[in-house]
Order: C-alpha cells, then structure tokens, then sequence
C-alpha cells in the first residue's frame, strides 16, 4: 500500500513539474537579439546597393550670383574736401577701370558714392573701395590707400589716445609730441620697422598695414604714450620685428 501512495505522489509532482515548464517562457538576452540583427543586416547588405541619383540643377548666371546693386557712402568732412578735389582722377581712375565701380562726389550729402553696376565681377570689390576712399579721407596718401586695392590682407585700424590713458591738458600734447618725435623721428621710425602706415590727427591715431604689423605699432604707439621712453620702444619693435621676420 506504501509503495502505491509513493508511486501516486510521484506522478502528481511530475504533472505539476510539467505545468510549471509548461508556465515558464524563456527570455532572450539582448546580446541573442542584438547578434541576430546584425546578420539580418548583413544578409540585406549582400543585396544590391540602391545607388541615389545626383541632382542636376542648372548652372546659376553671373548676374543671380550678385544680386541687386548696392551702393556705400563715405562721408567726407570739411577739412578734406579740397585734397579730394585735387586728387579725384587718382582716386577714380583705379576704382573705375581696375574694380569695375561707378562712384560720385554728393554735394548736397558730402559723401562719396560708390556703387556696383553691370560690369563688376568680384563681389568683394565694393568693401576694397570703400576702404580705399576711406583709408585717403582719413589722411593717408593714395599711393598707400592704393595698396587696400591690390592686396587683400591689408586692414584699417583707429584708436584714441584717451583710450590708452585718459591724459588731458599738457600731458596728453606730451603724449602725443612722443609719438611724432622731433620732425615726426619716432613715427617714421615705427612706420619703417614694422612696414605700416600711421596717421596723426589731433588724438587719433589710424594704422595702415596687415594684421600682424598693426598689432606691433599699436603696442610700440601704447607703450610711448604710457610712458616708455622712445629708446626702449625702439629697441621693443625691433627684436619683435627680427622674431616674426625668422617665424617666416
């Protein structure tokens, strides 16, 4: 009879053994999934590759290219307009045959008016012009301004003194007097090291040359009107000067 009972009980637990698993559904871990993804797309990737057609578009004309005309204004003051009339033709004849421009000297505005036309090609020949004729009402030769025209690295830069140091009276003559030198010594001087231009007018100083050459003469203009005497400023620039000079 015991070996019946044992035997009953065994069937029942392997029948519940049988619904437990019959229950319990396995979970696929990601790595299985991931792995099975990547050999699906490896099984699309032997197919034939779709090969996307470029767009054609149209070759765009010269004159959608440039759009509209535009026009800038330099505004000319009062002590500066009888050097622009007696120096016109050189200012014209460069930005009308080299730049393809049209430009005009307005008597009721005071400005000059430069604006592109037709026959321009370059884009970038309107901002050459207007720093041309700006770089000469600010005071510099037209031989200098000339070289904003035909060279591109070229830039204008203008700075009070008062910015340096706020000086008034007799200290700021003093420090303006350091910059010019006796007979314009010192200026010319920090022009021919560094290879810029500089302009003096009352207590602004305007700077002509490239990037790297401004950046001397403006720190060289700095130290003078801090203080420094003209000796060791020159001394500065010039070991600054032999440096970028073996940089390149």
């Amino acid at each position: 009879m015991e070996s019946d009972k044992t035997t009953e009980s065994n069937v029942e637990a392997a029948a519940a053994g049988n619904d437990d698993t019959e229950s319990f559904t396995k979970v696929k871990s990601k790595k299985t999934q991931k792995r099975k993804r990547e050999q699906d797309g490896a099984g699309m990737d032997t197919e034939a590759p779709v090969v996307a057609k470029r767009p054609q578009f149209p070759p765009i004309s010269g004159d959608k290219l440039r759009g509209p005309d535009e026009m800038r204004k330099v505004a000319v003051p009062a002590h500066r307009y009888t050097p622009l009339k007696e120096n016109w033709m050189k200012i014209f004849t460069p930005i009308v045959e080299k730049l393809q421009l049209q430009i005009r000297f307005n008597l009721k505005s005071r400005n000059v008016e430069i604006k592109t036309c037709k026959e321009t090609q370059d884009i970038s020949s309107l901002t050459k012009a207007a720093d041309f004729v700006k770089a000469f009402i600010l005071g510099f030769e037209v031989e200098d301004a000339l070289a904003l025209i035909r060279l591109d690295e070229l830039f204008l830069e203008s700075f009070d003194v008062t910015d340096v140091k706020p000086l008034k009276g007799d200290h700021l003559s003093r420090a303006i007097g350091r910059i010019a030198g006796k007979g314009g010594k010192t200026k010319f001087t920090i022009e021919n090291v560094t290879k810029t231009r500089i302009v003096l007018a009352d207590t602004k100083i305007h700077l002509l040359g490239s990037f790297q050459n401004i950046k001397m003469a403006r720190t060289a203009i700095c130290n003078l009107i801090l203080g420094s005497p003209p000796s060791k400023v020159y001394g500065n620039i010039r070991a600054v000067a032999s440096r970028a000079a073996e940089r390149f």
